[in-house]
This record gives structure tokens, sequence and C-alpha cells, in this order.
């Protein structure tokens, strides 16, 4: 018997929800289509993620390049930390993510692992090419991150974005003051991805190229407390936090919101704001609660710029436990990064109730001792010793009799450090960061398994009326002129009413139901020789096959009413 994934792939393609790119040319792996109906379920779960987590609390979004120059990656550090370890068959030469395959061969998880452990696990396990049998290679760690040249220029090199958040992250000051200078400011991305993944193998799970939604939230680390947690204290999470983890323990707890903090399971209140909030988010697009849970990432699995990380995963019939969505608490990671390495201040200014003398350290540059001993490069050492902390070249100074920049050496005859009060109107801080990012494809997927149904001998897709990528088909029950012209009038005034529609009049209405049930149509229109006498016409519902008979001269007002959630498809009738 076909799993589910098998048969989602058939009824993709056959409907057009999603299938293999470039499939005359025999495909690549990583890289998908989506067709009609893949695209509008795409935009309408983007859409419903935009309602909850941006405008409902007054955050902005922006959309910026995939592209972008390899300072940012080097800045963010991406290009240090984004590789896999891969091995490849001696015999076929097919290549593998290491960690990934011994899961696969062994179950034994080794995404934390090192290249020598990997190597021994291999040999232990006596692990062997999956499609071959043949003997592996030594794993070695290959980039991840497509690199290109930007311009017709070889220096100029470029790195397609792993993700969407450093285009905010070098965007905050002018965002900042935009927002009026207010923090929290929370800043939301939609958009491309690219990952070069050594082997997908996994449909629209894994892929080289997907979307992301991003939302990055700054705050001021004193005052870290979150408006909304009100709202969401009650919520109840499933989490295997680490504590349970390093214990072997793989059944999740059950706590809510306020009690994940309260035991310190969750470390900021933001983080578990948009825990709950993701959890809520999944189970409106139809995503069970008892198939949610969140999975925290143990140090040496979590990204380099997080402190904390929560997988939020689904239960999916062929892989089991899969991540949709990673929320990260990012500290001051990124901004410090940039700041450090564009030169650029990124800190927001916070006043003090009333002025307070402080006492500080400042640098003095001695203008002669610099130019003499620096020439032309004075001027960018006068630049350079502007954005540096008093402290650090005291304490330099003090271990090794110099302080380190760029490759100059800074000795005590080149600055001062006088000690002075000043009275202080406020300070400044780098804000922290707390991220909720989620894949839509993969939520596409996990949209359409949990909406896959088999009624006696037909596919029902019982996809979320909201977000249902065709909301109404329109049927004459035969193929009568009178009943066509009828209902191709009434598929044209839905049409401009603004519903999505779908007009069919070939086959048996049986047949044509059936088509509808696979495509996901929550509402058919069945128009017969009663609706020439009275205006009346059949609505069915997709996931009851009941039937009802309503009047046509008020049907927008219905049926708005009905995919708003107002009304039932029974109180429908009139």
């Amino acid at each position: 018997m076909s799993d589910k994934y098998e048969l989602l792939v058939e009824l993709g393609k056959r409907r057009g929800f999603f299938w293999q790119s470039f499939e005359i040319y025999g495909g690549v792996g990583g890289f998908i289509d989506l067709g009609p109906l893949g695209v509008e379920l795409k935009r309408k779960i983007e859409d419903k993620w935009r309602k909850l987590f941006v405008k409902s609390h007054g955050f902005i979004e922006v959309l910026t390049p995939i592209i972008m120059p390899s300072k940012i990656f080097e800045a963010s550090n991406h290009l240090e930390h984004f590789k896999d370890p891969m091995v490849e068959c001696l015999k076929c030469r097919k290549k593998y993510r290491a960690d990934q395959l011994i899961n696969e061969a062994t179950g034994v998880e080794a995404e934390n692992l090192n290249l020598t452990e990997i190597k021994k696990v291999i040999d232990d396990r006596n692990v062997k090419c999956l499609e071959c049998g043949g003997e592996l290679s030594n794993p070695e760690y290959f980039t991840t991150m497509f690199k290109t040249n930007i311009g017709p220029y070889s220096d100029a090199i470029g790195y397609a974005r792993p993700e969407t958040a450093q285009g905010i992250f070098i965007n905050f000051k002018r965002l900042y003051e935009i927002s009026r200078e207010k923090i929290p400011l929370g800043v939301a991305q939609i958009g491309l991805a690219l990952r070069n993944e050594i082997s997908p193998r996994q449909g629209p799970i894994r892929l080289r190229e997907f979307t992301l939604m991003e939302l990055e939230l700054f705050f001021d680390p004193e005052e870290p407390l979150c408006s909304f947690l009100s709202k969401v204290k009650n919520e109840k999470l499933k989490l295997l936090p680490i504590q349970l983890r390093l214990n072997g323990i793989q059944k999740p707890i059950e706590v809510t919101t306020i009690e994940a903090l309260e035991k310190g399971y969750v470390k900021t209140e933001w983080l578990a704001y948009f825990m709950a909030l993701s959890k809520i988010f999944l189970s409106q697009i139809g995503i069970p609660e008892e198939n949610q849970r969140f999975k925290e990432k143990l140090p040496q699995e979590r990204a380099h710029y997080s402190i904390q990380t929560y997988d939020h995963e689904v239960f999916l019939d062929r892989w089991g436990w899969i991540e949709v969505a990673g929320l990260a608490y990012r500290t001051d990671y990124d901004l410090a990064r940039h700041i450090a390495y564009s030169k650029v201040d990124l800190k927001v200014f916070k006043a003090y109730p009333v002025p307070e003398i402080e006492k500080v350290k400042i640098i003095k540059p001695s203008p002669k001792a610099i130019k003499e001993d620096f020439k032309n490069e004075a001027d960018k050492i006068f630049k350079l010793l502007s954005f540096l902390n008093p402290e650090e070249i005291e304490r330099a100074f003090k271990e090794k009799g110099f302080f380190e920049i760029e490759n100059f050496r800074i000795y005590p005859t080149h600055v001062q450090l006088i000690e002075k009060q000043i009275k202080e109107s406020g300070k400044k801080f780098i804000p922290h960061v707390v991220e909720p990012s989620f894949g839509v494809e993969r939520l596409i997927y996990a949209v359409m398994e949990y909406s896959y149904f088999k009624i006696e001998d037909r596919v029902v897709m019982k996809i979320p009326k909201d977000l249902a990528p065709l909301q109404i088909g329109v049927f004459p029950l035969v193929s009568k002129e009178e009943l066509t012209q009828k209902a191709w009038s009434l598929y044209l005034k839905l049409l401009n009413y603004g519903f999505n529609v779908f007009y069919d009049e070939e086959g048996s209405i049986g047949r044509r139901y059936a088509r509808a049930d696979e495509a996901g149509v929550p509402i058919a229109i069945t128009i017969d020789r009663q609706t020439l006498k009275d205006e009346t016409v059949t609505l069915r519902d997709r996931d009851s096959w009941k039937q009802i008979r309503v009047n046509t001269i008020n049907i927008e007002e219905k049926l708005r009413r009905y995919f708003n959630e107002e009304v039932s498809f029974e109180e429908l009738n009139d």
C-alpha cells in the first residue's frame, strides 16, 4: 500500500498542487514547481501568517535582495558555519549528507557529531551506500551556500541568502528611524532562501530553493517583558526541553506558556509568546495539536547565533517528526557583528527617567603620534578609534602592551584613556532579537497531508476552507444550453464578487463532484431545471456531502459569511 507521501505526490501532479521542477529534462533534486492550486494555497498560508504574526501586532514588513555581498555573510558568520558533513560512495560516486545517511541507515541521531565522530559511527555501524552498497569516503565539510559573482568582476563575490533575516538586520537603523524609534520593533519578511543541500531526497520537505516567513522582534534586554503574553498564557505547549533530551526522554511534557517560563524551559517571554502563537497558527491551518511538539535544540545543534532554539515539529506519515518552524533567541549576536564589520552604529538610545552622573573612560587620540607612525593611514586610525571600547584597550595595554585592530597596533603613545564625570541623559544598547521562522513549502505539504481523506472510493482534500485554493465549483447538472448559460452567468458573477471559482460541465455530475473533492473545493453549486423556475441552486458541502437549496439573489453575502466562519453550511439554507 502506498504511503501518504506517494499518494500526495501523484495527487499534486494530477490536480496542480506541486511537481518536480525541470520534469521534461529528468528533474533535479531539491526543486519543485507549484501549480495553480499550490500557488494559491501558498498565498493563503502566507496571508494567514501575515495577519496573525504581523498585522495584528502593528509590526512592519520589508523585502530585500536574495543575492548579497560576501561581506554580509562574513559579518553574520554564515560563511564559517553554513556547512554540512558529506560522504561519497567510492563505487557509484553518489554523495550523501553524512549525518542524515547515518540516521537513515542506523537510526542514530548524528546531527551534532563532528567529522571524527561521524567517521567512527560509519565504521562501527558498517554504513554503506544506500544505492549500491559501496564503501564510503572519509567525511568532509561542504559549504551549503550558493556562491556567485556580482557583475563581471571576479572579486565581487556574492552569496544567495540562506535566510531572509540578514536583510532585516543590516536595515535595522533605517527601520528603527522609520518606526519613530520605538522598541519593541517587529520586522517581517517573506521571501526565497537558498541552501545547496548535499542530497535532498524528501520532495517538498528538503529543498534547495524555498520560501521563508520570518519575523525579527527587537527588544530591550533590560525590559524583556512581552505585552501580548497574557493573551496566550494558558495555551498548552508540548515541549521536549534540553533537560528531557539529555536524559534520553522522548515523550514531551505539556505545560502552559506561563509555566514554560516559570519552570525555566523558555528563556524569554517573547520566545514563549511566539511559540504559543506558532501552535495556534498551525492549528488554524489544519495541523492537530496532538501532532505538534516543540523540541529544544542541544547547544551543539543550535545555529551559531542562538542561545536557545525550539524547533516546532509536526508528525508526518513517512518521515515522523519534521521541523516546520524554528524559534530562536538570537540575543544581540547579529547586530553586534554588523556593528563590528560595518563600523555603523546600530545601537538604540534609551533615555533615563532622571539624568545620571557617571564616571566614564574616553579615548583621546594623540594626533601627532598617530600621524607620525601611521602616515597615510592616520585618518583610518582616527575612525577606528571612534568605535573602540576604552575598557578593551586598557585591558590589552595591561596584558600585551598594545591593542591590535585590522592589523594595526595601537600603543599607549597613540591614545590617552581619560576618566571623566559626565551627565548622562540616557544610554545606548544593542537590542536583542527573538525570531520565529517558518518554511512555507513544508507547511504546504503538512496541510495537504492532514487534509487527505479517503471516503469510500474517493479522495477528499479537506483543506480548511479559508485556505482552499478554489472556493467554489459551478456545475450545470447536464450539458444543456439553457443550463450551461445560467451556470456560466453565475460563474462570472461569483468571479466578479472576488471568489476563487472554477466552472466544469464535462462528465457526469458525480465525476465533477469527485474532481472538486480532490482539489479541496469546499462548495459545489449545481444549476438544474429548478433554477430556471425560481433562481434556486443546490449547494453541496465537500466534507459531509450534504446538499441544500439556496436562492441566488443573495448568494454572495451567504457565501462570504460562510467562508468568514460566521455561519455553518446548514445555516446557508433558505
